[in-house]
């Protein structure tokens, strides 16, 4: 082949594109959209994770952090550490706090020592060292607090405040706290004290809550060959210890998880506007095929082969696509530094904004791929139009099979796109999920429009002239039904999904509590002031119902003998070794528990420490009855082998435990008690609530107090948040399905004006036409609404039961109105086109008949 031939498809498709791109611009405003949504969530993650790197060291607070609970390090184990580096000790755990007034409240006590920060730094309002802030004077200690803490109880610096035994001043407002990102989410607004301050508030009893944590700078540059080298140090010479131990390259892997599933849901979300993009590529290609007609039996006349005409027109689609790519992959690149640049002062994410590369070129390898996935069919069928198409009617409809080489390309690139959102997520297995949902959903949609134009086609002569011509389109040849079917029937699809998921999420944190859910949750409660605390609760709350057992806190070390960092645990189980968990003991059966396998241990069991295991996380870890699990608790390991599986009923809000041991495991080991307060029928007031809040925290300032509702507020409004990305992801979606459907109906109003010509000339009235193609629309509109409710439906239902965990309630209203939304907008947006076809001059239309 010559060079000059070689280049020829580009020189026709660049002087094709001379003329503009009219027909085009839907094309290329669903591959930027879908392009923009990769390439912006992607960047926008790519310099979140850069910032977590590059701030790891101010975020953990060291290159090292070394976490315990319930008990401080040994001197043998500090000596340790301080053989290492620098350290820092502080001490978290929740307390209440109260004031004068009586108003009393839970917070995130934090107590600090000299040398924090070790990275990083403390602001606070007025302007101090933190030092000064904390220092004591006057007779009390000195505290900073959140500034959501001082509005709470009506105060400003100056102010006092109770923790425990004694009182605090309010020196200055918390601005900024630098390790706050690696302690996850709090209940409670932050109090910070100093670590003398903490010991005197008799808060620090034998079993209490509290996280130890013991930051570590390295006297080096901190690479990660010298944190390893402490790691493995500090599991060989006190393999004991139970700690929790964390590097700056993971200094908060609960929000870079977080981060990556986050990216995860909103690259589907991307690809699903990508995908719905393709629809509307699908028909732009097809209808300037459809257009170009008489150019291509032209150039088959001149000699052009059909593959060379092929070339062509696939070098113009991939020159559109390049275009509409880099549109989008611009748009997405400034992402990171626009939500810096407006949010940056109230995002306390450490997001660094740049460039990134390989996001932008991936986002164009998609919207390349999508494009070439939708367009290679109607390309492939433009191979065989023939010369004869310069002298037969032009609207004669073409046959609907390519060639088998053109149907292999086709399945090539749906290939490639799927097999790279597969192996580019961060769950594999749910990217495969979404692609078999996606293929399913396609081929589900194409056999709907068969089947609407399958009983258009035999559907009863009706007597209406109107019914009878909206039938008769349905399903004549060159109909518009597969195309609507499939654009509105993605749309429709997606906006149910996303309204069934925001619906269950809101009513799942918001309206359905259980109704005998607890009103409060009491922690610290110490074991031998139970009795007292009992007798209390009865006097102040009478008739309500107090459930109390003991509490510890332990870590899973090994299971079956393995070590748990070599364990490989289900997505759903893993949470359960990455720290330290709630644990108990109990000679029953607890409340909220059912057996499933194995057997429950007597009530005056002694023999070897046995330990029950929720269901589905032993299932998560392929533990079963037998197996053998070992736990640290209080620096020393306990190994117990599982006596028996059991279900759990979580949403019920009682107290229960993953593991639950045979009673005297724990003989001798200092622990406290957690219990539950569950009013009859959950019928307490605020006034209530109030009372005893105030009453504990004056008579058992050491016990904290947790208000459920709280809780659920706090989960509440990140589930909010939550739902509102999911909206505004989505509404990008629903934006491209719009724009499919717009591109759709333009793609056939060549066709409508032909009709209306025809018909007009014929005596048919502009209403009586009107008319039908209204009926037209309504019923291809109804059809494909019904699949959509149907699919949406079961979309919503398998991510909130399989995905989120939750019980499912159909959202029948919301739908139902979100649909029929939809189908008016498709025969407005119908009806649109129809009026300009309607008002066209019959001589020009008839004269190129």
């Amino acid at each position: 082949m010559s060079r000059l031939a070689r280049w020829l498809p580009l020189r026709y498709a660049l002087r094709e594109m001379r003329g503009g791109l009219s027909g085009f611009y839907v094309f290329i405003a669903c591959i930027a959209l879908g392009a923009m949504s990769i390439a912006g969530v992607g960047s926008l993650a790519a310099s979140l994770n850069d910032g977590l790197a590059r701030e790891g060291r101010v975020i953990l607070g060291g290159d090292l952090s070394f976490s315990l609970i319930q008990r401080e390090a040994k001197p043998e184990e500090l000596a340790f550490l301080k053989s290492h580096g620098a350290v820092s000790t502080t001490a978290s755990l929740r307390a209440m706090s109260r004031v004068a007034s009586g108003d009393a409240t839970l917070v995130e006590l934090k107590a600090v020592d000299k040398a924090y920060p070790l990275f990083g730094k403390v602001t606070l309002t007025p302007d101090m060292s933190l030092d000064e802030a904390m220092a004591r004077r006057d007779g009390a200690y000195g505290a900073v607090a959140d500034q959501t803490l001082l509005a709470r109880l009506a105060i400003e610096p100056g102010a006092r405040i109770t923790v425990g035994n004694i009182d605090f001043i309010i020196r200055a407002a918390l601005t900024s706290e630098p390790d706050k990102l690696s302690v996850g989410i709090g209940f409670g607004p932050r109090l910070m004290v100093n670590e003398e301050a903490l010991r005197a508030t008799g808060l620090l009893q034998p079993g209490s809550l509290v996280r130890w944590k013991y930051q570590v700078k390295l006297p080096g540059a901190g690479t990660e060959t010298e944190v390893k080298t402490v790691t493995d140090d500090a599991r060989a010479k006190q393999p004991n210890a139970g700690w929790e131990i964390r590097n700056r390259t993971n200094a908060s892997p609960q929000l870079e998880r977080n981060v990556n599933r986050f990216t995860q849901f909103l690259t589907i979300v991307g690809l699903t506007a990508l995908l719905v993009g393709g629809v509307g590529v699908g028909n732009a290609v097809k209808s300037h095929l459809d257009r170009k007609r008489a150019t291509i039996a032209t150039l088959k006349a001149l000699g052009a082969s059909g593959r060379r005409v092929f070339a062509i027109y696939l070098t113009q689609v991939i020159l559109l696509a390049l275009i509409g790519g880099a549109i989008g992959a611009a748009l997405g690149a400034a992402l990171p530094f626009i939500v810096v640049g407006v949010f940056g002062s109230i995002i306390p994410l450490p997001i660094v904004p740049a460039i990134q590369a390989p996001e932008l070129v991936l986002s164009l390898v998609y919207g390349l791929l999508t494009a070439l996935a939708f367009a290679m069919w109607p390309l492939g069928r433009a191979h065989d139009v023939p010369v004869g198409a310069l002298f037969r009617d032009v609207v004669a409809a073409q046959p609907s099979w390519p060639r088998r080489s053109y149907m292999a390309l086709t399945a090539l690139a749906i290939a490639a796109l799927g097999t790279l959102a597969v192996l580019l997520a961060y769950d594999r297995r749910v990217a495969l999920i979404y692609v078999g949902v996606a293929a399913a959903v396609f081929v589900l949609l194409q056999l709907v429009g068969m089947l609407v134009m399958a009983v258009a086609r035999r559907a009863p002569r009706a007597r209406s002239t109107s019914l009878r011509m909206a039938i008769a389109n349905i399903h004549r040849p060159g109909a518009l039904t597969p195309t609507i079917v499939l654009s509105l029937g993605l749309g429709i699809a997606l906006l149910v999904t996303v309204i069934e998921i925001d619906g269950n999420l809101r009513s799942q944190f918001a309206k359905e509590l259980p109704a005998r859910a607890p009103a409060f949750y009491f922690l610290d409660i110490p074991s031998e002031r139970a009795p007292d605390f009992d007798a209390f609760v009865a006097k102040q709350a009478p008739g309500a119902d107090l459930d109390e057992v003991p509490m510890l806190r332990g870590r899973i070390v090994a299971a079956k003998g393995i070590d748990a960092q070599d364990l490989q645990p289900s997505e759903e189980a893993a949470w359960v070794l990455q720290s330290d968990r709630g644990i108990t003991y109990s000679a029953t059966v607890p409340n909220g528990s059912r057996l499933t396998d194995g057997q429950w241990w007597t009530a005056d069991y002694r023999g070897e420490p046995l330990v029950s295991f929720e269901k589905k996380i032993a299932d998560g870890l392929g533990l079963k009855v037998g197996d053998s699990v070992t736990v640290n608790v209080l620096g020393r390991n306990i190994t117990a082998k599982i006596a028996n599986l059991r279900t759990v009923d979580w949403q019920s809000l009682s107290i229960n435990f993953v593991l639950v041991f045979s009673p005297h495991v724990f003989d001798g080991a200092p622990h406290t008690r957690l219990a539950t307060l569950t009013y009859p029928n959950g019928g307490s007031t605020a006034e209530q609530e109030n009372k005893i809040i105030r009453a504990v925290a004056q008579d058992f300032p050491m016990i904290t107090t947790v208000r459920v509702k709280d809780a659920l507020d706090a989960i509440g409004a990140l589930i909010g948040n939550l739902v509102l990305a999911i909206r505004g992801a989505s509404a990008l979606t629903l934006l491209v399905a719009a724009l499919v459907l717009g591109g759709a109906l333009a793609a056939g109003h060549r066709h409508r004006v032909y009709d209306a010509v025809i018909l007009k000339t014929l005596g048919a009235t502009r209403l009586r036409l009107i008319g039908a193609y209204t009926i037209e629309y309504l019923l291809i509109a109804a059809a494909t609404a019904l699949f959509g409710v149907l699919s949406g439906t079961a979309a919503s239902w398998l991510i909130v039961t399989e995905l989120m965990r939750l019980p499912f309630s159909w959202q029948l209203g919301t739908a139902l109105a979100a649909t029929f939304a939809a189908v008016l907008v498709t025969v407005v947006l119908g009806l649109a086109g129809t009026f300009s076809a309607l008002g066209q001059k019959p001589a020009p239309v008839l004269r190129n008949l």
